[in-house]
């Protein structure tokens, strides 16, 4: 019987660093660019030998700005994926994608190659927000990017947006929330920006809105995208009924799943794993002649042997760091977490090992329990202060 996997690809170029993003990106030579893409190819011949009894179930390409590279080697990637893993025919694929990263020939190209989900980083609509940013795009550039996207047959779009950006004013995140509304994307994901150590805007004197209108935009995104017909399903996304990314919903309810590239996590079979994260050290592993012989040695069954030294981290979770996880991921979505799933998983009653944390959060109105008494959730003010409640379930 097949077990189901998701697969991440990390493409860790970008056209330029925007001020607020602190992720494992950087601007790349064409010359580094392709050798980077064949490095990932060979990464994905050598492990896929591991997970022959698996069934790929969704794939995404994330960055960085995966569009910012050759559309035909992204388009040779995916192929390797394919002709190295079983994937299942409705997988869903999905595509990162910054606008006046794109053009018309090049959407085309990802739809026939078997990309069936975009997923496009617009944050705001306003063009001056968008340069306080950092961002190498227009809101013009984005429509026509959006335009080519359905023009090219992709029939699900996300797009992303920020709020409590610098000198951000509630009718200028109203008016971008307007404005996607009026494109009636399948998908809409929204985050308050974090200011992070390590960029740009962190050393910035920054004018911010303070919390209390950080929070009113952020209630005016539910209310807004409820009227539209929008579901929360998670923290921070909605989505048309049957639209939510199934790729993601992998993370939060722990899946198992493959990270491939630069730094990609992975988690499978209790441990989670993290690759190396030098881009230099990288292309160096994966271009060692010892690394492809370990491959072409390896019987096409189940062979881990690809998989030793190839990771830079490695941690086998204990049972209790798994409930723990059970709990603060799952409570993530909307629709909460299970109590006879978290018995089935783990043979343990969730009130015996969370009774504390449990009972302390319904009583303080951050979480509630369904009509049966199975299910957990968050409330709408839990949801506010999620990062306290996931906190209370942590030793």
């Amino acid at each position: 019987m097949s077990r189901d996997l998701s697969i991440y690809v990390h493409i860790p170029f970008c056209v330029k660093k925007c001020l607020y993003c602190d992720f494992l990106s950087a601007p790349a030579s064409v010359a580094i660019q392709e050798q980077y893409l064949h490095a990932l190819c060979r990464e994905i011949t050598a492990k896929a030998t591991a997970f022959s009894e698996y069934q790929v179930r969704t794939i995404f390409f994330g960055g960085g700005t995966p569009t910012a590279v050759p559309a035909e080697s992204l388009c040779s990637v995916l192929e390797t994926i394919y002709r190295n893993f079983r994937v299942d025919p409705d997988a869903e694929i999905s595509l990162e994608c910054n606008p006046g990263t794109a053009s018309p020939e090049a959407l085309r190209l990802y739809r026939k190659a078997g990309f069936n989900r975009l997923s496009v980083g617009l944050q705001s609509a306003d063009d001056g927000l968008l340069k306080t940013l950092g961002r190498i795009h227009t809101y013009e550039q984005f429509l026509e990017t959006y335009r080519w996207a359905r023009e090219a047959g992709f029939e699900n779009i996300n797009i992303d947006l920020m709020s409590a950006l610098p000198g951000q004013t509630l009718a200028q995140y109203e008016d971008t929330l307007s404005k996607v509304l009026a494109l009636r994307p399948e998908h809409i994901s929204a985050y308050s920006l974090i200011v992070e150590e390590g960029t740009p805007f962190y050393e910035m004197n920054l004018d911010l809105p303070d919390e209390d209108l950080d929070r009113l935009m952020y209630q005016r995104t539910g209310e807004t995208l409820r009227e539209h017909g929008y579901e929360r399903y998670e923290i921070s996304n909605y989505a048309l009924p049957g639209r939510e990314c199934r790729h993601n919903l992998v993370y939060w309810e722990r899946g198992a799943y493959l990270g491939l590239g630069l730094g990609a996590s992975s988690f499978y079979e209790h441990t989670r794993y993290r690759n190396q994260s030098d881009l230099t050290k990288y292309l160096t592993e994966r271009n060692k002649a010892d690394y492809e012989k370990r491959t072409e040695n390896c019987e096409q069954s189940n062979c881990e042997e690809p998989l030793k030294g190839s990771f830079e981290e490695r941690q086998a979770l204990t049972p209790r760091e798994e409930m723990e996880e059970f709990y603060f991921l799952g409570l993530r979505c909307m629709r909460g977490v299970s109590q006879s799933a978290f018995r089935a998983q783990f043979g343990e009653d969730a009130e015996g090992q969370f009774r504390e944390a449990i009972e302390s959060s319904i009583a303080d109105g951050l979480m509630e329990r369904s009509a049966d008494g199975n299910r957990l959730f968050l409330t709408p003010r839990g949801i506010d202060v999620s990062n306290m409640v996931f906190v209370r379930f942590l030793e």
